[in-house]
């Protein structure tokens, strides 16, 4: 926890974030990773026991917990979706931050790629096909230093 009090300062218990848009776009520093990723979706909690352990993200819904899992490790569920490469915004946004993920959606809707954001407490992720990666994340770069 040292670590993390001498890198984000600290207010209680709650890490406080950036919260400038323009501060936001020209620091996102977008990091596309190789991992394929999947979203899935298991109909009852037990049998999601054994892919816990592999997902990046989880989230309940009434038809079942989806997880965010590595292509290879969902190899054994049946709903699964498409291949899907992630990039982070490396930037330390504030969950209450306004207009980071309208204006990364609205670059590349322009650019006909659909995104997928998790906004996690530290850092957005953008889920998009794999098939459009390169692109998103050549979008995105472009998105950081045209606003500077």
């Amino acid at each position: 926890m040292r670590w993390l009090m001498m890198r984000w300062p600290i207010k209680g218990n709650e890490v406080t974030g950036e919260t400038n848009l323009q501060t936001l776009l020209t620091s996102m520093s977008p990091s596309l990773d190789n991992t394929e990723w999947v979203f899935a979706t298991v109909n009852e909690e037990e049998a999601a026991v054994p892919f816990i352990g592999s997902a990046i993200a989880s989230f309940r819904e009434e038809e079942g917990l989806t997880v965010v899992l590595p292509q290879a490790a969902a190899e054994d569920l049946e709903n699964v979706s498409a291949p899907m490469s992630r990039i982070t915004l490396e930037v330390h946004s504030s969950l209450e931050a306004v207009g980071l993920t309208a204006a990364v959606a609205s670059a590349l809707a322009e650019e006909g790629v659909s995104a997928n954001v998790v906004a996690a407490y530290y850092h957005d992720h953008i889920f998009v096909p794999k098939a459009s990666g390169d692109r998103a994340f050549a979008v995105l770069q472009g998105l950081s230093t045209s606003t500077e």
